[in-house]
């Protein structure tokens, strides 16, 4: 995706990627659940399409939210995750379970706004540092330069009738364009220099009220900013190291925090996606015992009001939530989607079930996606000099192994392939800073010589895998 400088998805890359487009995307991460990636290709491409609509008929349109249903590691957050990628939409993962209801200590539903408008700054000021990163690094070069040698100056231009410089003038700018030089060649980066550092560090408290954590820690900081981070430290640093946080500080100057703030307001109301897991967690019936059941209908109802539409208060300004994207998920063995109250529930009408992974799934995993996990460990050792090969029947015993303990014990999908593939490497992984140079070829005898005994003792491998 190309993205603006003014913070907004190009108009052109948004109408290129369509449905077809957005799940070829996501095939090149995540192995099956078609139809999952078509629920969220579809509700991704009618944003676009609400977009050309004329302003009063835009506003009328909701979004279609989803509920993916399915066990734990079959894909569920890595689609939500890719999704949010493809059109750097500020992206908040965050468990339902986390929160309890109003007037009890816990979570306040609103903070899902307030963080996701938190990572909508991030995401804008990042984009607008990067467009001033050039002019920064020029102003960051001419302070280092200043601190190096403080009497200097670039060289005004001059009349032809005024008397040439001085002799002492003239060096100082001689020396100058020579530091320059050497600073721009790195000659420098091990040299010492004092920079005034913000002091980032602040007093750890907090203040419980019925807007939530969050909100007070805000007002806080803001009414007091020389308490909370105000205040900077003169403290010696290596050049090379200075130079990165002095482009920090002018490129934040360059950037306006207003228009990041309004930029990032109008993103996340417009392209924000929220994936809410763990929704089967507050789904459960009411209890038998009379009592409150502080994490299930009263976090339903609670909840509610940011996924219909509502305006939060965040630091920034008021967050409209009327067009968000919410992407709920859930295994949903013991409760189901009907247990939900109903009016939860019909502000989620697209329900997709995932498949959990076959043999055949995991052997696809360790070899298609372009961060296949056998990929990763092959990068990861070769970094020590160490060749690291996978045989064909080796990923397939992987597979296997796999299948067979999340069979054996709890299923955990994918995750298998991790818990799997770090035993089968663990002796590697220990020797590799030795084993400069050499070539290593995991095969299936390699595979069954590590894992056999674990696997046959079930009570081990609960333990170990």
């Amino acid at each position: 995706m190309v993205i603006q400088l003014s913070g907004q998805v190009d108009e052109q890359a948004s109408e290129r990627l369509t449905p077809k487009e957005i799940v070829r995307e996501l095939d090149k991460y995540i192995v099956g659940q078609h139809a999952a990636k078509r629920a969220v290709a579809i509700a991704l491409r009618n944003r676009w399409r609400r977009q050309q609509l004329p302003p009063d008929l835009r506003e009328e349109i909701a979004p279609k939210n989803i509920i993916m249903i399915g066990p734990t590691g079959v894909g569920k957050t890595e689609i939500a995750r890719r999704l949010a990628r493809l059109t750097r939409s500020p992206f908040l993962k965050i468990e339902a379970s986390k929160f309890t209801e109003v007037g009890y200590v816990g979570r306040d539903v609103e903070s899902i706004v307030r963080d996701l408008t938190e990572l909508g700054v991030k995401l804008v000021k990042e984009e607008k540092q990067r467009s001033v990163r050039g002019m920064a690094e020029r102003n960051a070069r001419e302070r280092i330069l200043d601190i190096l040698l403080p009497d200097s100056r670039r060289q005004p231009a001059r009349p032809a009738f005024v008397a040439p410089a001085a002799p002492e003038q003239e060096s100082n700018f001689e020396t100058r364009e020579k530091l320059g030089r050497w600073l721009d060649e790195g000659k420098l980066d091990e040299r010492e220099i004092e920079i005034d550092v913000k002091d980032q560090s602040f007093p750890s408290f907090e203040i419980f009220t019925a807007q939530g954590v969050e909100e007070m820690g805000v007002n806080i900081k803001d009414m007091m900013p020389g308490l909370f981070g105000g205040k900077s430290k003169r403290k010696k640093v290596r050049l090379g190291d200075a130079r990165e946080l002095i482009i920090a500080e002018e490129a934040e100057k360059l950037v306006d925090q207003q228009n990041v703030a309004r930029e990032a307001i109008e993103r996340v109301e417009q392209s924000g996606i929220v994936f809410l897991d763990e929704l089967d967690k507050i789904a459960g019936r009411q209890q038998s015992s009379g009592g409150p059941d502080v994490s299930r209908e009263g976090v339903q109802r609670d909840l509610l009001p940011i996924v219909e539409g509502t305006t939060v208060n965040t630091k920034y300004g008021m967050v409209k939530t009327d067009h968000i994207l919410f992407i709920a998920a859930g295994a949903f063995h013991v409760s189901k989607p009907s247990d939900l109250i109903p009016e939860l529930q019909g502000r989620f009408p697209i329900r997709v079930e995932l498949e959990s992974l076959t043999e055949e799934d995991f052997v696809r995993i360790l070899r298609e996606p372009q961060n296949a996990l056998t990929m990763q460990y092959t990068e990861l050792l070769g970094t020590e000099g160490l060749t690291l090969r996978f045989s064909d029947d080796a990923t397939r015993e992987v597979a296997h192994f796999a299948a067979l303990v999340n069979e054996k014990t709890e299923n955990i999908g994918a995750r298998r392939l991790h818990t799997i593939l770090e035993r089968v490497l663990d002796e590697l992984s220990f020797e590799a800073s030795d084993m400069h140079g050499q070539e290593v070829t995991i095969d299936a005898a390699y595979v069954q010589r590590v894992l056999t005994d674990v696997v046959k003792d079930e009570d081990l491998s609960r333990y170990v895998l």
